[in-house]
């Protein structure tokens, strides 16, 4: 199924990898897909064109914030 989202803003994490955070249009729902894999990047969970579960538990997904681009 496909929905339409509207793109929020591209980030960079430390990892080198870029992910992309969108919103649906039809239920407000925040998805986070990783849109290119860093070159040294050991997470197995981050495949491109995939998305990422939200962190749960105190879980982070791949670590700190590098850079953070909002789209306008």
């Amino acid at each position: 199924m496909m929905s339409l989202v509207r793109l929020i803003g591209f980030t960079t994490l430390t990892c080198g990898c870029v992910t992309g955070k969108y919103r649906e249009i039809a239920t407000h729902r925040e998805i986070t897909y990783v849109e290119e894999k860093g070159v040294g990047c050991a997470q197995h969970n981050h495949r491109r064109n995939h998305t990422l579960a939200p962190a749960r538990f105190g879980a982070v997904l791949g670590g700190p914030v590098a850079q953070i681009a909002h789209a306008s």
